[in-house]
């Protein structure tokens, strides 16, 4: 294994490690407290941000229904600009998922096979970590589904 490889390893162990450590946190649409309140893409945000692994951003306000009555991808703009997409997905990476009219919803990859994620998730109420295969909601074939990676942009920059 080459030092990029294992520095890329353990960052990618720290981005699941530190997701991990928001499970239970209740969800909360614009929140971004560990234990308090989070959504979905404050999760993603305050891991990679707060591991610098990416420069801060913050892609606040938003409304909690606003992938119902629009076409414009907000919220896959704010990750494919940080990331390139990939298509076997790795621990660390992101997976994004079409709600209502375009991309609105999305987790931290923790296993690749079978795949499993970390995600502030409004059904359950709070952060879960679980297999895709075990969320009806998430692999209903009508959704899309696509993979992102910072380590992927990185690597073709």
């Amino acid at each position: 294994m080459t030092e990029v490889e294992r520095r890329q390893l353990e960052d990618r162990n720290r981005v699941v490690s530190e997701a991990r450590k928001w499970i239970l946190t209740p969800y909360h649409n614009g929140a971004d407290i560990l234990g308090a309140g989070v959504d979905c893409g404050m999760l993603i945000v305050r891991v990679f941000v707060d591991l610098g692994l990416v420069p801060a951003f913050d892609p606040r306000p938003y409304d909690p229904d606003w992938m119902l009555h629009r076409d414009d991808e907000k919220y896959l703009s704010f990750f494919s600009q940080r990331c390139a997409r990939v298509i076997k997905p790795q621990p660390g990476d992101l997976a994004l998922f079409r709600y209502g009219r375009c991309y609105s919803h999305g987790g931290i990859v923790t296993g690749a096979d079978p795949v499993a994620i970390v995600h502030a998730y409004h059904d359950a109420g709070c952060v879960v970590e679980e297999a895709l295969a075990q969320n009806p909601a998430l692999t209903d074939p009508r959704r899309k589904l696509a993979f992102f990676s910072i380590w992927a942009e990185k690597t073709r920059a």
